[in-house]
């Protein structure tokens, strides 16, 4: 009997699942369809604001059409997410910038502007992903 219990519990343990989840990001309000979008998934706190492009999670480039763009981010399991977007006009990989402000169009979760006063980070930028979820993002021209 007890090698029966310890081979389901072993067996259990082996074919356990972890939930994971679908995030789908949309994005509009684009200037035009040149480039792609670079779609950036953050998971810590303190990862944004992400000047160089290196504390996310997870991200993809997707082209732009109709100035509109969606991400598809599969299998990531519960947690807190927050998401930023940037429109890579000129495809060189990095958000060009400025005097201080991004020259190309940004986007974050939870956010409908940024300013040098009202700057992202991962506590308001964040989400609870516990279920497949779908979030929408405004482009943000500066």
């Amino acid at each position: 009997m007890k090698t029966i219990l310890t081979i389901l519990l072993f067996t259990c343990i082996l074919f356990a699942e972890e939930e994971n989840y679908i995030l789908t990001v949309e994005a509009t309000g684009f200037q035009n369809n040149k480039g792609e979008a670079q779609f950036s998934l953050y998971n810590k706190e303190g990862s944004i604001p992400d000047k160089h492009l290196n504390k996310y999670y997870k991200t993809l480039r997707v082209k732009i059409d109709h100035r509109y763009a969606k991400a598809v981010f599969k299998n990531l399991p519960k947690g807190r997410y927050a998401v930023s977007l940037y429109h890579d006009k000129n495809c060189n990989h990095k958000i060009d910038k400025g005097m201080f402000m991004p020259v190309e169009g940004i986007g974050l979760s939870n956010f409908e502007s940024v300013s040098l006063f009202h700057l992202p980070n991962f506590k308001d930028a964040s989400f609870t992903l516990n279920k497949n979820k779908t979030i929408r993002l405004k482009v943000i021209n500066l």
